[in-house]
């Protein structure tokens, strides 16, 4: 199924999970992307193919009359698409939450948001509420590294690449070209391992060292990965000493910033609109991540290797 088709079966259902009443097919012509740049007799094969594959994969699908139009209309009603109780031995459950994890970065959130923001715009009533929306259909890696998307595909597709590295005894940046292996997550920070050429040796990279955007290097399936390799291992040999707790000082913008304030061990005011805080942390990789997050009403003032990792992380978004 290409991935057009598959946005569009999640926009509809999306679509007919959030509405308070059923929706005239004309009105989901006009809400769900893929639908709306289609002419009449288009869309009405593409609407009864899509409702037709959505009810054999098993979503209840309801015809309802809408009393306010002339027209029936579509929902899914939320009770007959919800699982029941499902009890995990705790192997299976990690195994489900690992698949989690991976299965979702960006594509199928923006998705998910950008129907909802389309059905409001139109007029249509959302029920966001019990966490349909923003569980079930938004779970993603937690991840805010740039490179992240580039290199998981790049793992998928076997095929090498290149991107520009800070190394982590100074400021230099060096090129790196990779035959990525994996892509694994560590006390909070990801990594990709797999063969440097340039040194011809396996090497782990940290992501948020990747100062620039990871470009291809080789056609998709030259990358061989060596049998019985153990990335966990690969990536454990770093990074294992005990971390020290610390102090960063961060200028915020007043009225913004709640998460920050809500953990910050002091506030202070700091003049023309800004408040001073003090947030503890150990690893500067992680906390760049966070403060990155709250773009320009947020500013590492210190420790320097603190500032200078949010930094890098904006540049390499920049990039």
């Amino acid at each position: 199924m290409s991935r057009r088709k598959t946005e569009r079966l999640l926009n509809l259902v999306i679509c007919l999970l959030a509405t308070r009443r059923p929706l005239s097919a004309e009105h989901i012509r006009q809400a769900v992307p893929g639908y709306d740049s289609a002419n009449d007799e288009a869309f009405q094969r593409m609407f009864e193919r899509d409702k037709n594959e959505l009810r054999e994969i098993g979503i209840p699908i309801e015809v309802q009359k809408d009393p306010w139009e002339e027209d029936p209309g579509y929902r899914i009603v939320r009770q007959a698409y919800e699982l029941p109780e499902i009890t995990l031995e705790p192997d299976e459950a990690a195994v489900v939450g690992l698949a989690a994890r991976v299965w979702q970065r960006a594509s199928l959130a923006e998705a998910a948001s950008g129907a909802l923001l389309k059905l409001r715009a139109g007029g249509v009533e959302t029920d966001e509420t019990g966490g349909m929306l923003g569980g079930a259909l938004e779970l993603r890696v937690d991840t805010r590294d740039p490179a992240f998307p580039a290199l998981w595909e790049a793992v998928r597709d076997r095929r090498p690449v290149r991107f520009p590295y800070r190394v982590a005894a100074g400021e230099s940046v060096l090129t790196r070209t990779v035959e990525p292996w994996g892509v694994v997550s560590r006390r909070g920070r990801w990594y990709v391992a797999g063969h440097d050429r340039d040194r011809d040796a396996p090497r782990v990279f940290r992501l948020s060292r990747i100062t620039g955007p990871v470009v291809p290097a080789g056609r998709p399936g030259t990358v061989t990965v060596p049998e019985g390799v153990d990335l966990k291992s690969m990536v454990g040999y770093r990074d294992d000493g005990p971390l020290t707790p610390r102090t960063a000082v961060i200028r915020a913008r007043e009225g913004a910033c709640q998460g920050l304030r809500q953990v910050a061990k002091a506030v202070r005011p700091a003049g023309e609109g800004w408040d001073e805080l003090e947030v503890h942390f150990t690893d500067p990789e992680r906390l760049a991540g966070w403060v990155a997050g709250f773009a320009a009403d947020a500013e590492v003032v210190g420790p320097p290797d603190a500032r200078e990792a949010v930094i890098c992380r904006l540049k390499g978004a920049l990039a």
